[in-house]
């Protein structure tokens, strides 16, 4: 590797600490947030509506340093906005729409995601990698389990709204990576794949920041997408890339809601 295991297993740690001690408690205190408002709204006690928010002013009030720099990059191309008297769990027809209709869409990136690194390690273990350094596979298990923690996020907003969890990766996407995959033979071939999921997930969720009209879902969103631009950064060290590419992060192969249904 071009990075020696110490420094991958220095990375993987810092990713972790940013996963566990800024990602995850945002994530779960928004999403218990949106639970309790559908709860609310299902019992008629109140109508479920979102506080006014800016994107600035989120970065304010739950971004802190480690978030700052890709929620800032999402400030810049849009303008406040406000999704007081809408519903963004509401759904057409049984069908999934707006906010949940993304959320769905996030859920399913990260079970294709979670069943490539599973892939991987398995074909490592099988010895069809060749010589697959242990920080590599630390790196692998430490991703595909923050990978998990990302897909339970979004599955609660989704299982909030009075749909069924998604369980099923991304069914447009799944079939060029499970044909990728069969030419992988080496740690490099394995980590440009991955390297390709982080990428698309990362452009998504910035996507979703623009677009998202709930702050709950808004910060899953803004929470977890630093932690994608951090699995993205580690794979490029792997492969002897510079590790921040673009000056701001980009929305390039988000992947839309639309292609994923109830």
């Amino acid at each position: 590797m071009p990075i020696s295991e110490a420094e991958l297993r220095r990375m993987t740690s810092e990713l972790e600490e940013l996963h566990r001690d800024v990602a995850m408690p945002a994530m779960e205190e928004h999403v218990s947030e949106w639970e309790e408002l559908n709860r609310a709204a299902r019992s008629g006690a109140g109508r479920l509506t979102s506080t006014v928010t800016s994107r600035r002013g989120f970065l304010v009030g739950t971004g802190g340093a480690a978030l700052g720099a890709v929620v800032l990059a999402a400030c810049s191309k849009g303008s406040s906005k406000s999704s007081a008297g809408s519903s963004p769990t509401t759904a057409a027809a049984g069908g999934l729409t707006g906010d949940v209709q993304i959320a769905a869409m996030a859920a399913s990136l990260e079970n294709l995601a979670v069943g490539t690194y599973q892939a991987g390690l398995q074909a490592a273990q099988a010895g069809k990698l060749g010589t697959v350094p242990p920080a590599v596979a630390t790196f692998a298990q430490t991703a595909m389990a923050q990978h998990k923690d990302h897909a339970a996020a979004w599955n609660a907003i989704v299982k909030s709204a009075g749909h069924a969890e998604i369980t099923q990766p991304d069914p447009v996407v799944k079939p060029t990576i499970d044909s990728a995959f069969a030419s992988v033979k080496d740690v490099p071939g394995l980590a440009k794949l991955a390297l390709q999921l982080e990428d698309v997930a990362a452009a998504t969720y910035l996507n979703g920041i623009g677009v998202i009209t709930d702050r709950k879902a808004l910060a899953t969103a803004a929470s977890i997408q630093p932690v994608e631009m951090q699995h993205a950064a580690i794979l490029n060290f792997v492969l002897g890339q510079y590790p921040v590419p673009d000056t701001f992060a980009k929305t390039d192969g988000a992947r839309p809601p639309s292609d994923i249904s109830s």
